[in-house]
């Protein structure tokens, strides 16, 4: 694995070529028990706040809803894409109809993104029992034709289109004409945003996991550079 400095020169050097796209739980915002208490840190913020003043492109691409995730961070001239880029596609209020029928017909809580619903189990009391009542929801999902994916402590049911970080990140970098990127993810579904960068024929293009222990190995595997939490992640922004 390379060092930071060498992954991080080429974009520092051009950054009127280059894009900085990141996820926003777990890699700007810390981890915490329910979505609603999130939170980015003011100094992130003004690191982010320098580089959209700088850079061709920095971009949030989140799970939660578009507008959700730029309350959340707060920060003008950083554009934001919601729902894993489900909101890009263009049959998005055809879609939220088909999520909203399946959603009534499922007696649990969810925190309901319009085009994709995410059933938390962070702080169930029994797990595995919480664990086993999903498994019963994503078999249902699958059968009424949507498609479940679990994250950290989360199932998620969305549409069944072509969409993810991964067209996501290929649509940015296409609307932005940038030749060089950064991609910082912490979830399974980063992995798509990883693929994503690297099949966009860029000049130079790095893919940073932000570890934790409930993190996929499979993410860190993947990458170019792991850094040990959103506080390192946000001091990485600084040599940008």
């Amino acid at each position: 694995m390379a060092d930071a400095d060498s992954l991080l020169a080429p974009l520092a050097e051009a950054p009127g070529r280059s894009a900085i796209l990141l996820d926003v739980d777990g890699v700007l915002a810390p981890i915490v028990a329910r979505p609603e208490l999130s939170a980015v840190p003011e100094t992130t913020r003004a690191e982010l706040r320098r580089l959209a003043a700088t850079y061709l492109l920095v971009a949030a691409v989140s799970g939660r809803a578009g507008s959700d995730a730029a309350r959340l961070v707060g920060v003008p001239g950083i554009r934001v894409v919601g729902n894993h880029g489900l909101e890009l596609d263009p049959r998005a209020e055809e879609l939220a109809g088909e999520l909203a029928a399946f959603r009534e017909t499922v007696d649990l809580p969810v925190e309901d993104k319009r085009l994709s619903l995410s059933y938390h189990y962070r702080e169930a009391p029994d797990e595995a029992e919480a664990r086993a009542e999903l498994d019963t929801v994503a078999r249902r999902a699958e059968v009424a034709g949507l498609v479940p994916r679990w994250g950290r402590k989360v199932l998620e049911i969305r549409p069944p289109i072509e969409a993810d970080k991964g067209v996501a990140v290929r649509t940015l970098l296409v609307d932005s004409g940038a030749g060089r990127a950064l991609y910082a993810g912490d979830d399974t579904t980063d992995l798509d945003a990883f693929a994503g960068l690297r099949g966009a024929g860029l000049e130079h293009a790095v893919c940073i996991a932000v570890s934790s222990d409930e993190g996929p190995v499979e993410l860190r595997e993947a990458a170019d550079l792991v850094v040990p939490g959103p506080q390192a992640m946000a001091a990485l922004l600084t040599r940008l």
